[in-house]
């Protein structure tokens, strides 16, 4: 049996995902026209801080949270006519995030390159 690598299934997953720059994230959120969700862990954010205004849905919570079938939806939580906008500290646990959602059948579906060490170096408010 082979062991595919944590590397390997990222690289995987940004071949059929959208990237986008914290950049243009930041001019989607300005326009409110993203739902943007930090998936790091609590610990990360009270740590590190976080995007004033976005949304928490840790990492381990995702498919649980965005799946209307599940004991843990969060109904309301997200916006589904606008598009779901995730990131991490560095991109690659929102590059995996991304491909589950969109194998969930999320259509509208990014993540933010390099993650909150990308978002600090932009327009977003850190608090």
């Amino acid at each position: 049996m082979t062991i595919k690598s944590s590397k390997e299934l990222v690289n995987n997953a940004l071949k059929e995902i959208k990237t986008i720059t914290s950049d243009e994230a930041a001019k989607l959120f300005k326009e409110n026209n993203c739902n943007l969700i930090d998936i790091r862990d609590i610990r990360e954010l009270e740590r590190e801080g976080k995007v004033k205004d976005s949304l928490h849905i840790p990492r381990g919570m995702l498919e649980f949270w965005m799946d209307p079938s599940s004991p843990y939806y969060k109904e309301g939580k997200v916006d589904s006519s606008k598009e779901i906008v995730l990131f991490c500290a560095a991109g690659f646990r929102s590059a995996l995030a991304t491909k589950t959602l969109q194998d969930m059948g999320f259509k509208n579906v990014s993540h933010i390159d390099g993650g909150f060490g990308s978002i600090k170096k932009s327009d977003f408010e850190i608090i």
